[in-house]
């Protein structure tokens, strides 16, 4: 059975960040709150729980994943940005949208999205999910909890009764939302709104 925390949504207890922090470089999958919905979360560099995700969500070869980070500063080591992305990235960061970019060899070719070789980066207002950031000092590869039937969970205990055993750490932050994040792609410098979530879609139409 998964360890599960119940954290203030404000100001996360640091024992809990920690734990968190501890189970992602053992390997493991936590679940977190963002300022959009729950997400999976787990390190870059794992295969295995990158696998797992798969298998929770029944993901195709095609999902585009995406690399959480802390700030601007980490992203251009994952992603080609140009001027004109920049701009929009520190126009609309930290909020809840998630920008395709290319990716770098930074990353690994298991989290591209294969024929185009692109990564979606986002930075949340959350927190909690900032805290687990900041604790690693490095992105977390990350997807939205919604399970194979579409299905989105928001209630804490009801994700430790459906995924007790196959997740490792459930963080209990409060309520979130059932809007994942808008989904905006800048690989061509134009953006193209892909997915319309929480974030106005609007300044990219």
């Amino acid at each position: 059975m998964s360890e599960f925390y119940q954290v203030h949504p404000d100001n996360p207890q640091s024992r809990v960040i920690k734990q968190a922090v501890d189970v992602l470089y053992r390997g493991g999958i936590i679940v977190y709150p963002t300022d959009s919905t729950y997400a999976l979360g787990c390190h870059i560099g794992d295969k295995n729980a990158l696998d797992r995700i798969r298998r929770i969500r029944q993901l195709p070869d095609q999902h585009n994943f995406t690399l959480v980070c802390s700030d601007l500063s980490e992203i251009s080591t994952y992603a080609q940005v140009g001027n004109s992305a920049y701009r929009i990235l520190k126009a609309y960061t930290p909020g809840p949208y998630t920008f395709i970019l290319k990716a770098t060899p930074e990353v690994p070719r298991r989290l591209m999205y294969p024929k185009r070789k692109t990564i979606g980066i986002r930075v949340p207002d959350h927190p909690v999910a900032q805290a687990i950031l900041t604790a690693m000092g490095e992105p977390i590869m990350s997807t939205s909890l919604i399970l194979p039937d579409q299905e989105q969970i928001v209630d804490p205990y009801e994700m430790r009764m459906k995924l007790g055993k196959l997740v490792d750490l459930i963080i209990d932050g409060g309520a979130c939302g059932l809007e994942p994040t808008t989904m905006i792609d800048l690989v061509e410098g134009v953006p193209q709104v892909v997915r319309v979530g929480k974030g106005d879609p609007d300044p990219f139409v």
